[in-house]
């Protein structure tokens, strides 16, 4: 199918792109990677009057950190974090092990970050990583620039605190310290597939106690969701020996956490091929293994940093 006709503006500043989208009928759509926008113009789900094209604005392609945060851009590509160098630290790691589920390298090439924060699918990676990491999203608007926390912004499928005529800058991610573990699981039908479940799981150790857990789940709700009682579960538990994360005893505090983040903290729905027995216990054993990835990842982080210091 062809999209319905529409008219098309390619602004060279933010405030060209605001005016632009500030200036349409309220069906104004914002083409960056077009991924997923283009899909659904194609088959009509989405028919705007107005594409604005925000490719030609230099300012949206850059990331640079400031004040231990990272700013990542409107035009930062899927592909630039598929090297843990691209964000330093554990941060750049966890967004490594996260890129590669997003379908596949075309897409990344092309798709953006934001536009996954723009869209609200409550499957993305990035947006379960948002909620684990408090992230911020800027944007700019008729009213000028503001700021929302992911906390506050995500408001059910395809809902945002985003208004009409509102264009995302960037998002901020808090950088994480040098002896912080973190991992990225999803578990899927196929690799065509969305993720049935996501997880994006951070660890901070002292002496072998967890001194502080995050927790992000995606497909697990209507919305990307934080793992609060889980996380809460975790505090102060020992973090046990080294484990691969595939037969996590039922009394291990990981196995504690994975099955109170399914039963208190997900509110999963069926679908034709997971019914909702399945799809807790996915979420269980997913945030399992993935805490142990965490772990693990901190044994390795604290073994170089004492290597280091030697």
């Amino acid at each position: 199918m062809k999209p319905a006709a529409f008219d098309y503006a390619v602004p060279r500043t933010v405030p060209e792109a605001v005016d632009a989208l500030g200036n349409s009928s309220g069906k104004a759509q914002v083409l960056a990677g077009g991924q997923s926008l283009l899909l659904e113009m194609h088959l009509e789900r989405i028919t705007p009057d107005l594409v604005v094209d925000i490719n030609r604005i230099a300012v949206l392609d850059e990331m640079r950190v400031h004040d231990k945060r990272v700013q990542v851009g409107a035009l930062v590509r899927h592909r630039e974090f598929e090297s843990p160098e691209a964000v330093a630290g554990p941060l750049g790691t966890l967004f490594s092990l996260a890129v590669v589920n997003i379908a596949h390298p075309p897409i990344r090439t092309r798709g953006t970050m934001v536009g996954s924060f723009a869209w609200a699918h409550p499957a993305s990676e990035w947006c379960a990583i948002a909620m684990a990491m408090d992230a911020d999203i800027q944007m700019a608007g008729p009213g000028g620039a503001r700021e929302v926390a992911a906390r506050d912004y995500f408001q059910g499928p395809y809902k945002t605190a985003r208004q009409p005529g509102e264009l995302i800058t960037s998002v901020s991610f808090p950088l994480l310290s040098e002896e912080t573990g973190v991992g990225f699981i999803e578990h899927r039908r196929t690799h065509f597939c969305f993720a049935q479940v996501a997880v994006s799981a951070t660890l901070t150790v002292r002496d072998g106690v967890i001194e502080k857990a995050r927790i992000g789940l995606a497909n697990c709700a209507d919305r990307p969701l934080r793992a609060h009682a889980a996380e809460q579960a975790l505090h102060g538990a020992e973090i046990g020996p080294p484990m691969d994360g595939y037969r996590v005893p039922t009394e291990h505090p990981f196995a504690r956490a994975g099955k109170i983040a399914a039963e208190q903290d997900a509110a999963p729905v069926a679908e034709p091929y997971a019914d909702l027995e399945y799809r807790r216990h996915a979420i269980s054993v997913v945030v399992a293994r993935t805490l142990c990835q965490a772990a693990n990842d901190q044994r390795s982080r604290v073994r170089q940093l004492e290597g280091d210091s030697r």
